[in-house]
């Protein structure tokens, strides 16, 4: 699937967000990439958001960075919805004790710092999402996401 470049502003960004979960299913794995603070989080939340919303069903009132737990995991009508953040794993094997390959068909799966896990991901078919700091609002994102 051939990349595209987009340039946004968070409004711009809830829009891209929503237009996508209008897409997405179990199975669909998007990666995030991107320096701190670039829009990963931001992304992930505004995905979250709009896959409640289209569920006709009410967002969590706090949707938080899984740094720190690793995971952090929603349900919407029998839709699970896995948020890793994987900036501190630091070999695959702890990639298995988190069960991550278990859960990755039955899911819609979100990953911050993917690249841990990308050579696994070979056979598996995912989206990736990189994000590029232009000022304090926009973001450039690449992204080969088909809307």
């Amino acid at each position: 699937m051939k990349e595209q470049t987009l340039t946004l502003d968070l409004l711009g960004l809830e829009q891209f967000c929503e237009k996508l979960s209008q897409n997405l299913d179990r199975g669909n794995i998007i990666c995030l990439f991107g320096e701190l603070g670039s829009g990963k989080t931001t992304f992930a939340r505004s995905v979250i958001r709009s896959i409640y919303k289209k569920h006709k069903s009410e967002a969590p009132q706090s949707i938080k960075s899984p740094s720190f737990p690793i995971l952090i995991t929603y349900e919407v009508n029998n839709i699970e919805i896995y948020h890793y953040d994987l900036y501190r794993i630091l070999n695959t094997s702890e990639l298995f004790e988190l069960n991550i390959f278990e859960n990755l068909e039955n899911s819609i799966t979100l990953i911050e710092w993917p690249e841990i896990i990308l050579k696994e991901l070979k056979s598996k078919k995912y989206f990736s999402v990189k994000f590029d700091i232009i000022d304090s609002i926009s973001r450039k994102i690449n992204h080969n996401i088909f809307l």
